[in-house]
């Protein structure tokens, strides 16, 4: 039996098992993932990070590594760390703001 690649849903909810160690908060509700490419036999993610000197950087980075690795059928994955768009709190979740105690006005 071949193990099929995941699809894009499934890797979205392999990434909400990454906390940001700072905030508590899972990375994918954080807005730090930007896309998810699943194709041929390669996953694909594009991201980012609060700042470019976030502290907690590689940590981040190789949590997403190690989690896309260990996905059945991902022969390949590929993190591609960027900085364009920059990160911002209008990227948050409806449930992250919820988390930090902020309500859309204290966002505006």
């Amino acid at each position: 039996m071949t193990d099929t690649l995941p699809d894009s849903a499934a890797v979205w909810r392999a990434l909400e098992a990454i906390p940001d160690p700072e905030f508590g908060i899972n990375i994918v509700d954080l807005g730090l993932i930007y896309a998810v490419e699943c194709a041929a036999d390669e996953v694909r993610v594009i991201m980012t990070l609060t700042t470019q000197t976030c502290p907690s950087g590689a940590w981040i980075y190789e949590g997403v590594q190690a989690v896309l690795q260990q996905m059945a059928g991902a022969k390949s994955v590929r993190v591609d760390l960027v900085f364009e768009p920059a990160w911002n709190t209008e990227m948050l979740s409806e449930n992250a703001r919820r988390q930090l105690g902020w309500d859309d006005e204290e966002l505006s």
